[in-house]
């Protein structure tokens, strides 16, 4: 086992890794710009190392400032976490170069499948279908993008090259407009990633965005761990995720789990990964990228399958097999996770800062929650705005969501704003309820106001659902991994739907 692991993040998922390490009994090493010098990650770890001023490319973006951060610890592997280097192969190269264990995929795998536009073009070579856009693997020019476009059609999206999360994306609706969009989606690209190369792919309007988490080792072996439920986004960022998905029965998934394994099998990958996939309305599905590292919402996948992830990449990179084989694999209940920022969403969800005064996380059966702050810590205007993640779990999916609407109501926090307000509204509403929703739900049929006039009948709507379920459990269909579910849910959420407005 590693005896020292230095994170190169901050925030909630370096206080995620530290406890992993922990656990495994592995010293830690946290790296801290200078607004951070009193962050959760630096009072955790067991040392901690300055690396730069406040923007991200000169501290957390610097390869050589963590590496020497790495040597003076005498660190034997480094964990990226997600966002900043977590995608770059430069840095896992760097690591390989410096005799330290990146704890992630090989530098070659994040250079095919890292890249989103060579990683399209790997796996439609393995027979994988994709979304149709730029194809090849070039950099391509502005002039060669604007070319390219009218033949891939419009609306199409604008997507960074080097990274994920909606950063350096743009969707374009007619041509005149692609110009500026692709000068915008160039520069944040490179501030949030360090590298501004886009390539296009064509818009598929009502799509949900479903993904499977992957695990492979150094041997060969690889498994998907079920998938989770993305479709709940604003401008491009993931809001809600939950685990399984409301979408897909057995056959379903099973080939969407095929597909995912047979994109990964095309790179030889190894560690963490997730592979993304559009399903359309008709149940046609197709590969949009894979994010070669950990992902935010992991922990939904980690509560339906009792699997710690992070601990399994800590293993795999260590060199060992995989512990499990896909058929050992099941999703038992149901998992939901609120991603809760510092923004105000009755101000145009504008971003909050400023010091946290009081905060009192949620707890009690089924909740858990991971965050980096506490009172006293300042929120600042440098990083992602997001400061605490709830996750909770249930036996069916209404149950998930009481407990939700729970722990949302008990989540108390002061001095800055949050969306805590507009996710008790989303998880309310009806069709959220009803499992009703795709991709730009939230931006085009979601309102707070709207929410807020249905949000008393669904609550002893809910309550009364999950009172049934647990009653009748041996009939119920909601929770299995291996089961069609959710039918009796949908039918009495679509006629509370249909009778109670």
């Amino acid at each position: 086992m590693f005896k020292k692991l230095l994170i190169a993040n901050r925030g909630e998922i370096a206080v995620r890794i530290i406890r992993a390490c922990h656990e495994l009994g592995i010293a830690t090493v946290a790296v801290y710009s200078d607004v951070d010098r009193n962050a959760l990650h630096v009072r955790l770890a067991d040392e901690a190392y300055l690396i730069g001023p406040a923007p991200s490319r000169e501290s957390y973006l610097r390869i050589d400032k963590i590496l020497e951060a790495a040597r003076k610890a005498g660190a034997d592997a480094i964990h990226p976490g997600y966002g900043f280097l977590a995608e770059r192969e430069d840095f896992a190269q760097a690591c390989a170069d410096d005799g330290i264990v990146f704890v992630g995929p090989s530098p070659s795998a994040i250079a095919k499948m890292g890249d989103k536009a060579t990683a399209r073009a790997t796996v439609k070579a393995a027979g994988v279908n994709v979304v149709p856009g730029t194809e090849g693997e070039a950099d391509l020019s502005d002039d060669e993008l604007l070319a390219i476009a009218p033949s891939i059609g419009f609306p199409l999206l604008i997507k960074a090259s080097a990274g994920g999360g909606g950063k350096g994306q743009r969707e374009v609706r007619a041509m005149e407009d692609m110009p500026a969009l692709l000068r915008s989606a160039r520069r944040e690209a490179e501030s949030a990633f360090g590298d501004g190369a886009v390539y296009l792919e064509k818009l598929v309007e009502g799509a949900r965005h479903i993904e499977f988490q992957l695990l492979g080792d150094q041997f060969g072996n690889i498994i998907h761990l079920g998938e989770r439920e993305c479709s709940l986004q604003r401008r491009r960022q993931k809001v809600l995720e939950e685990s399984p998905s409301p979408a897909l029965d057995t056959d379903l998934r099973w080939r969407m789990g095929q597909m995912a394994l047979r994109a990964a099998q095309a790179v030889h990958y190894t560690n963490a990964g997730t592979i993304e996939c559009l399903l359309d309305k008709h149940g046609n599905f197709y590969f949009m990228e894979m994010n070669t590292r950990l992902q935010v919402e992991h922990p939904v996948t980690e509560r339906v399958t009792g699997i710690d992830i992070v601990k399994e990449q800590i293993r795999i990179a260590r060199g060992r097999r995989l512990r499990y084989r896909q058929e050992d694999i099941s999703q038992t209940g149901w998992a939901i996770e609120c991603r809760v920022n510092a923004e105000d969403p009755f101000n145009n969800f504008l971003p909050s800062t400023g010091t946290i005064t009081r905060i009192q996380f949620p707890t009690g059966p089924g909740v858990r929650v991971e965050s980096g702050v506490y009172e006293g810590f300042a929120i600042s205007p440098y990083y992602d705005s997001m400061i605490a993640k709830i996750i909770t779990w249930g036996d069916s999916r209404p149950e998930a969501i009481l407990r939700m609407r729970r722990s949302l109501d008990e989540f108390l926090i002061m001095g800055v704003k949050t969306n805590i307000p507009f996710h008790q509204q989303l998880v309310g509403s009806l069709r959220f309820q009803a499992g009703q929703f795709d991709t730009r739900f939230v931006e085009d049929r979601f309102t707070i106001e709207d929410a807020d006039q249905e949000r008393a009948d669904i609550a002893a709507l809910v309550a009364t659902l999950v009172e049934h379920h647990q009653g009748q459990a041996a009939a119920s269909q909601i929770g299995g991994a291996n089961e069609p579910r959710g039918s009796a849910w949908k039918w009495s959420a679509h006629a509370a739907a249909r009778g109670g407005r």
